[in-house]
């Protein structure tokens, strides 16, 4: 990725900040880490290339579905001093775990909010661009709908064991979509995402042998 804003963003924003006590000094490693509830902090990695395809400039107003523990929130309020985020978090201890990041970091420009029955935060938007922390059955036509013209939506579309990270831009009349990369995230629940009873519906497996 060579010197880019976003390594700068990254390199601006103390992870350790945004995981549990217990596992700030596992902060750095290249993978996801658990922030409790279910949810994960995205591998580095991960945000970088999620961030770098959104292809900011400075001064948009972006959506974060999936706000966690507010890292990935904290990374594009880096990136946006003339825009404004708006992280949605559907966990109410996680809402209060990132409100208290960012206020922490002294970062500004990020709303968490919680989450509502629907999908986004449509009565904020529309956005420039939208990225999506949790992994999608499809492409949510909600989300798509939040978006301004010429926006870019970034989600991880698949099934309940990986999705491929996948960017929609909308152009005049036309949605074009890239596939990017190959990726696993925790499942996006609700209203055109996966169904709330989600962790009941996976199929036991057997006991390993020691």
């Amino acid at each position: 990725m060579g010197d880019n804003p976003v390594l700068h963003a990254m390199r601006s924003i103390p992870r350790e900040q945004f995981v549990p006590r217990g596992l700030r000094h596992r902060a750095y490693d290249n993978g996801p880490l658990s922030i409790g509830h279910g949810q994960t902090i995205s591998q580095p990695t991960m945000v970088a290339r999620m961030t770098l395809a959104l292809t900011l400039r400075g001064d948009e107003h972006v959506l974060e579905v999936g706000a966690g523990s507010g890292y990935q929130a904290a990374i594009l309020g880096e990136l946006l001093p003339f825009g404004h985020v708006v992280a949605v978090e559907r966990v109410p201890q996680l809402v209060d775990f990132a409100r208290s990041n960012l206020e922490a970091c002294g970062i500004e420009n990020v709303n968490v909010v919680a989450a509502s029955d629907g999908l986004g935060a449509p009565e904020l938007g529309p956005y420039d661009a939208i990225l999506v922390s949790a992994g999608a059955p499809h492409i949510p036509e909600s989300l798509v709908t939040q978006l301004k013209p010429e926006g870019r939506l970034v989600i991880p579309v698949g099934d309940r064991l990986g999705q491929m990270l996948t960017l929609v831009r909308l152009s005049g009349n036309r949605r074009v979509t890239r596939r990017l990369t190959e990726c696993r995230f925790v499942p996006l629940l609700g209203p055109e995402a996966w169904p709330e009873n989600f962790w009941d519906d996976l199929p036991l497996l057997p006991a390993t042998k020691p």
